[in-house]
């Protein structure tokens, strides 16, 4: 496991909603989530902010790749289609960036493939490397 991956294996929020980064390289990441009874809405279906942190996850993954401290500063999701079981990935790329900002889209998708959320976010770098693991 890469030295970004046992950073983001300490992120407490997404382990505490069951999400499992996949793997990271410079520029790109891939985040897991299997869905359970407490990712759903009161509409049967999955909260749209399990899939926005999933998403979230794994832009954030990505964007923190080339060593230094990266926090969002802007994201969209727009939702595409209701989940209500299974496994959701996420898999992150960044678009474009400088030294200071990174663009990423991130495609959310279901076990069968079928995409159910598109995802853009734009982070801020600092010149702050990763903290250790």
């Amino acid at each position: 496991m890469s030295e970004l991956a046992r950073v983001f294996a300490g992120d407490r929020f997404a382990a505490r909603n069951g999400i499992e980064l996949l793997s990271v390289e410079v520029g790109r990441a891939v985040a897991r989530m299997a869905l359970g009874p407490e990712h759903l809405n009161a509409a049967g279906v999955v909260q749209g902010g399990a899939v926005f942190t999933l998403a979230d996850f794994a832009f954030a993954a990505a964007s923190n790749s080339r060593g230094n401290v990266a926090l969002a500063i802007e994201a969209h999701v727009t939702f595409l289609r209701a989940v209500r079981e299974g496994v959701l990935t996420a898999e992150a790329r960044e678009e474009g960036g400088s030294r200071r900002l990174s663009t990423c889209t991130v495609r959310v998708t279901d076990g069968s493939g079928t995409l159910v959320a598109l995802f853009t976010g734009t982070a801020f770098r600092k010149d702050d490397p990763q903290p250790p693991p």
